[in-house]
């Protein structure tokens, strides 16, 4: 639990992954205090149904790690174990920041719940991270989160003592309508993911973007550094937006899956819906900021990284009895007028659509075309099953 190591061996990943190889918590000598009995949190972990690990360690500016997502990311890299990673914060050392790799247990509405929690404000550091992973481990964070900002607007709740300041699960005041209103649940991590990946990636531009499908890159490598630069892109236009509330939900809510998808699926059938859910979040945004009735333009039904699908289409699957009307490109519209197959996305060595939709959320909705439910489907976790079933993972 705690390793006799001077502070600089305390910073290093590799010594960190090894001794979590023996314990799940890991308690730099300098943090030693702060988290009495730690036994207590080693044992809570024990009994959670998905794999834990705790790293307290102090993160200084000028250290190895610029903030505790760049820790996580390095010492998951290092372990190669999958599962939730417990930090903390690297401006105010007693707030629990979470990360996910490989599970969907609400980590980050955890660690936001239990920050926002006005009865833990005099709890012990070990007391929050054992309140983090119960709250993990019975499926009650997202319900407490949601009580918590629910709490937070009605004025009687914690209130963040810098509410423009985002981090894992902090609820984050946001204009609308010249109001300020206060987001529940993932979407309200839109500032700290924005900043994170931008530490990560470097900040996107602002010139005005063309569709976020737009582009030439086919490989898993290349989508997913472009996916990542249009998600900065979108971030940052909904940062300071303003309009229709409904229409500013929907976007962020596209733009939390969006961000759930990148953060759980390396495929390109995955990273194609990423980017379709990008598209639908700057449909709701270009909406909300015009003050114009949203009618989203939908991609290329058949494969979404061709662009835009302006062509109506009526088309019977391979082997299907029913028609289907949806939208494609040109050059699609044009081989099913033909009688010829369209360049369709592959999703494994088959076109995606052909996948069982019961293990594929691109499949089931035809990337939205086909159900107008996508943006639930993957916040609520119907992405998991698929990827953890998909040949490439």
């Amino acid at each position: 639990m705690t390793d006799a190591t001077d502070a600089a061996d305390a910073a290093d990943a590799r010594r960190i992954a090894a001794a979590l190889r023996r314990s799940p918590v890991y308690v730099a000598p300098s943090f030693a205090s702060a988290v009495p009995g730690p036994e207590r949190l080693v044992e809570e972990i024990k009994r959670a149904p998905m794999p834990v690990f705790a790293v307290i360690v102090p993160l200084v500016p000028g250290g190895e790690w610029p903030d505790s997502g760049h820790l996580a990311e390095d010492v998951h890299h290092r372990l190669g174990r999958d599962g939730v990673y417990l930090t903390l914060d690297a401006d105010s050392p007693g707030r629990i920041r979470a990360y996910e790799y490989g599970v969907d247990r609400d980590a980050i509405e955890a660690a936001g719940a239990v920050s926002l929690d006005r009865t833990m404000d005099s709890a012990s550091l070990t007391d929050k991270l054992i309140r983090c992973v119960r709250l993990m481990a019975t499926g009650q964070a997202h319900a407490a989160y949601q009580r918590q900002t629910e709490a937070l607007n009605r004025g009687d709740g914690a209130q963040p003592k810098t509410p423009r300041r985002s981090g894992h699960g902090e609820a984050l005041p946001y204009a609308v309508g010249g109001g300020a209103v206060v987001l529940s649940g993932v979407a309200a991590l839109l500032l700290w993911r924005r900043r994170r990946m931008a530490q990560i990636h470097g900040p996107a531009s602002r010139r005005p973007a063309s569709r976020p499908a737009a582009t030439t890159a086919r490989s898993a490598a290349e989508l997913r550094e472009h996916a990542t630069a249009e998600l900065i892109r979108l971030g940052d236009s909904l940062e300071d937006a303003r309009g229709d509330a409904d229409l500013l939900q929907r976007a962020l809510d596209a733009y939390a899956a969006a961000g759930k998808v990148l953060d759980t699926d390396r495929t390109v059938p995955g990273l194609a819906g990423a980017l379709v859910l990008i598209d639908m979040g700057r449909d709701a945004y270009e909406a909300a900021r015009k003050g114009k009735v949203l009618r989203p333009s939908p991609l290329c039904f058949f494969n979404p990284l061709h662009g835009d699908g302006p062509v109506p289409v009526r088309w019977r699957a391979v082997g299907g009895r029913d028609r289907i009307d949806v939208r494609a490109c040109a050059a699609c519209a044009k081989a099913v007028r033909d009688r010829e197959t369209p360049d369709a996305l592959i999703d494994g060595t088959i076109p995606y659509y052909e996948v069982d939709p019961r293990g594929s959320v691109w499949s089931a909705t035809g990337y939205g075309q086909l159900r107008d439910d996508l943006v639930q489907r993957v916040l609520r976790g119907d992405l998991t099953s698929r990827v953890r079933n998909h040949p490439d993972h």
